[in-house]
């Protein structure tokens, strides 16, 4: 990826964060390339569909997803916001104004980030965690079907979406992929839907009897660990689409406990579900399988939930309560 100093503050802290998020970019003509972290952060093989590109003349980097992802949306999943994509804004301070070559302190938001992405950094460095890598599956060799849908209902039971897991045969394995829908009260629409947990309704009863809740990276977790008598929920579309309306249906739980796929995508995801919720619940564990991947893996290798084990660096800075003054741990649930 191209490092050329000249490149402004915009630049550097925009891939920093793709980088630290979503690996590598390539260098392709005008752009360098990332994964989009919208709709490509699943884990599975996907060519890479985010251009980013440094414009001098405006001091702006520009992000433009080819899937006609929003690039408000991009920044959001990376802890960003739309005024980073340039390299400075006038301040808007009136009795503070910005002066020309003044270096702006970060944001909450940006420190937050950064300190996120320091503690996940550290983490993967801790448990050797190799880089993704895509494995050639060669040509498609069948149709794509439908394996399974998770329904995901509102809090009064109501059908809000689905999200249905897709496979498609090929040379040299099976290629995983997911869609959602809509349900509009008539038909299903092929669209996304709002931002709410899986098995929202059970989580709810769970936070309010002041059950464990587990919060997992897949529906599939979600049922076998529900299926072992545990609360557990999560977001739709896998690793990276975690977000802070997610993370309010869980505000005043008791005890928490974020289980991480073991591999890059999943502490980083992890951490963001973690940090959404530190401070907002009583306590925040950050642990992963025993043995595989995931939980499944775990169930499935004879381990039990008590068997858990910490991630580095993430369990021990989570579990600490919040510094500052604490946050109010109740929430309005609306739509």
């Amino acid at each position: 990826m191209n490092h050329d100093p000249a490149q402004g503050r915009s630049w550097q802290l925009i891939t920093a964060a793709l980088t630290a998020t979503m690996g590598p970019g390539r260098d392709r003509a005008r752009w360098t390339v990332f994964l989009c972290p919208v709709h490509e952060a699943d884990g599975q093989h996907h060519t890479p569909s985010l251009g980013v590109r440094y414009d001098p003349a405006q001091g702006k980097t520009i992000v433009r997803c080819f899937a006609h992802c929003d690039d408000k949306d991009v920044l959001d999943k990376v802890g960003l916001r739309v005024r980073d994509m340039w390299d400075r804004l006038p301040d808007r301070n009136p009795n503070q104004p910005y002066q020309r070559g003044q270096r702006r302190p970060p944001s909450r938001a940006q420190q937050n980030q950064q300190q996120r992405v320091s503690l996940v950094d550290k983490a993967i460095e801790y448990a050797r965690l190799p880089i993704p890598s895509k494995p050639d599956l060669g040509d498609a060799i069948g149709p794509t079907e439908n394996v399974c849908g998770y329904l995901y209902r509102r809090a009064d039971g109501g059908e809000e979406g689905v999200v249905v897991r897709h496979k498609t045969p090929h040379e040299h394995g099976e290629k995983k992929s997911f869609t959602q829908a809509h349900w509009t009260g008539t038909s299903w629409d092929p669209t996304g839907f709002a931002p709410i947990p899986y098995r929202l309704p059970e989580l709810l009863d769970g936070v309010q009897t002041g059950r464990e809740i587990y919060v997992v990276e897949g529906e599939k977790d979600v049922g076998r660990a529900m299926d072992a008598g545990q609360v557990a929920t999560c977001n739709a579309m896998g690793a990276g689409s975690w977000t802070p309306e997610h993370a309010k249906w869980l505000h005043g739980a008791g005890r928490v406990i974020v289980v991480a796929d073991r591999d890059r995508p999943g502490y980083h995801h992890a951490a963001k579900v973690a940090e959404t919720l530190h401070g907002h619940v009583g306590e925040v564990r950050v642990l992963q399988a025993a043995a595989g991947k995931d939980l499944s893996d775990h169930l499935d290798a004879g381990h039990g939930f008590e068997d858990l084990e910490m991630v580095p660096y993430l369990d021990r800075h989570y579990r600490q309560p919040r510094s500052g003054p604490q946050q109010q741990r109740q929430v309005t649930r609306s739509r």
